[in-house]
């Protein structure tokens, strides 16, 4: 397969965590991947583990920026001659402080990457994805559990993946047109560096400190490759995948 035929992915916070895992199985997979990110530094070292894989490069994005965003897909285009699949997966939070004391700052961050960069990413996709041949492409969003339930002091991060969930949707139905499907991946208590706290104990909506189990991140990576291998007649629109004992079914 040479590089022209191979699908080509784009993953968002591909320097770190789900992203980098699902970057990394989806190389595998055979596709062409562009990982962005904004630390230089970790996305080099993901294209350092692919062992300098030609099909793998590495664009510094802020995808909260218009421009950063355009440029992104351009060099992806430019190198690879397509797009297949987005996996808006990139996310930051705020600190775990009463809704009362966050800052507009804090709020606003949050908002910018998490929906705002999500939307941006979207909308370049779909402007390749509907001009390309064969039209069509698959975008896939990282949910979160918190799209369905917060955890306590968490009013960002769960009001934009509450938000994610309407962007799915509004994008599986504007794409039907062009061919592009859209899924989203819940993700629940994946071991990753953002998780490794859990180890010690997170809050719980009681007001308890409480360890919670979490699952190997390479089944989420398996999960996004699974989504992005299924022809575009057929759809995962939603997933939900996590540690099966985690505090979900039941909360409340």
């Amino acid at each position: 397969m040479n590089m022209k035929q191979a699908k080509v992915a784009i993953v968002t916070g591909g320097g770190s965590g789900i992203g980098k895992h699902s970057a990394l199985a989806l190389l595998r997979e055979g596709y062409s991947v562009t990982i962005a990110g904004r630390r230089e530094a970790k996305l080099n070292d993901v294209v350092k583990q692919s062992g300098g894989d030609s099909k793998l490069i590495s664009v510094v994005t802020d995808i909260a920026n218009p421009d950063s965003v355009g440029c992104l897909f351009a060099k992806t285009i430019e190198k690879f001659g397509r797009l297949d699949v987005l996996f808006n997966n990139a996310g930051t939070g705020a600190p775990s402080i009463p809704l009362e004391e966050l800052s507009f700052e804090q709020w606003a961050a949050v908002v910018n990457v998490n929906l705002t960069g999500a939307f941006l990413c979207t909308q370049q996709a779909f402007r390749v994805m509907k001009n390309q041949s064969p039209m069509g492409g698959r975008i896939i969003n990282n949910g979160s559990i918190s799209a369905h339930v917060p955890r306590p002091n968490s009013s960002p991060y769960t009001a934009t993946k509450h938000a994610i969930t309407g962007l799915t949707r509004s994008s599986s139905l504007d794409g039907r047109k062009y061919n592009i499907v859209c899924s989203q991946i819940d993700i629940g208590n994946a071991l990753t560096e953002m998780t490794a706290r859990m180890g010690k104990g997170v809050p719980q909506a009681d007001g308890t400190l409480k360890v919670e189990p979490t699952m190997d991140v390479q089944h989420v990576a398996n999960a996004v490759v699974q989504i992005a291998n299924l022809p575009l007649e057929s759809n995962v629109q939603f997933m939900t995948i996590m540690a099966s004992n985690m505090p979900f079914i039941g909360r409340g």
